[in-house]
């Protein structure tokens, strides 16, 4: 009997199959968050490849000119938007980027909408805040406010999302998000997105409270390669999940539901 119930699990998952194995309810209740954890953070990926679209602010440049630039620049990169430079006052500007009602392919999101990034200050200290909230990232209208602060001792990039669950009705999520540096990598508009902070998914039956650690995400990738997320459901539980490049190349990812033996199990999008 034991060998036919490890072979119905393996139908939706692999585990180590030993006496501490979770049973099949709580394999489907965790795969389910899981999917919906996977397509909020896809969003959040969204809202920041937007920031990737414009080159950083180069410290002791004037404002203007470097905006400029990098609106021809932009241009010329990605066709299908347009872009223009729109005074705010005296210390700031504006970027608005419009992107068409059929949508713009951008690192393999379909973007809607338009978005205002504001530039204030320059030269000795930048802050740069998105609008995103007539945007839509594959579809999902957003309340976004993404940016960075540079030119500063510290250089930051910060996320704040929250919309509807992509295709989980009843659903929805909020995610602060910060983006972490890697030697190697460049700030945003790179090939790799590495963010870590706290978040909520609602539904239904309550609110799982999620924190997220080290994703690092590649450009035109749905799951993260690597990294892990913690999420402590409405029910009292906690779920694990491994995000790893061996199983990412294939879709899964580990999870382990409160003390029992891990699971790998696939994300469907």
């Amino acid at each position: 009997m034991r060998r036919i119930a490890c072979l119905a699990l393996a139908a939706l998952a692999t585990t180590a199959c030993g006496d501490n194995v979770p049973t099949q309810e709580e394999i489907d209740d965790a795969k389910a968050r899981v999917e919906r954890l996977a397509a909020s953070t896809h969003q959040v990926r969204g809202a920041l490849e937007v920031l990737g679209l414009m080159p950083v602010y180069t410290c002791g440049e004037p404002r203007r000119s470097f905006l400029n630039h990098a609106v021809e620049g932009l241009s010329s990169t990605v066709a299908c938007a347009t872009a223009r430079v729109q005074a705010v006052d005296d210390v700031a500007d504006a970027v608005v980027v419009t992107f068409p009602a059929s949508g713009c392919d951008v690192h393999g999101l379909r973007l809607t909408g338009r978005a205002v990034l504001e530039y204030r200050g320059g030269e000795d200290l930048m802050e740069m805040h998105a609008d995103l909230r007539e945007m839509a990232v594959d579809g999902q209208m957003l309340q976004a406010k993404v940016g960075y602060g540079t030119c500063s001792d510290e250089t930051r990039l910060f996320a704040d999302v929250e919309g509807q669950v992509p295709g989980r009705e009843g659903h929805s999520f909020h995610i602060n998000s910060r983006v972490g540096k890697r030697e190697g990598f460049p700030f945003i508009g790179g090939t790799t997105l590495l963010f870590d902070g706290p978040g909520e998914l609602t539904g239904p039956n309550g609110t799982d409270r999620v924190t997220l650690t080290s994703l690092l995400y590649e450009v035109g990738n749905y799951l993260p390669k690597e990294g892990t997320a913690l999420v402590e459901t409405a029910d009292g539980h906690r779920l694990n999940l491994a995000f790893q490049p061996v199983l990412w190349r294939v879709g899964k990812v580990e999870v382990t539901v409160d003390d029992k033996d891990p699971v790998t199990m696939p994300v469907v999008r």
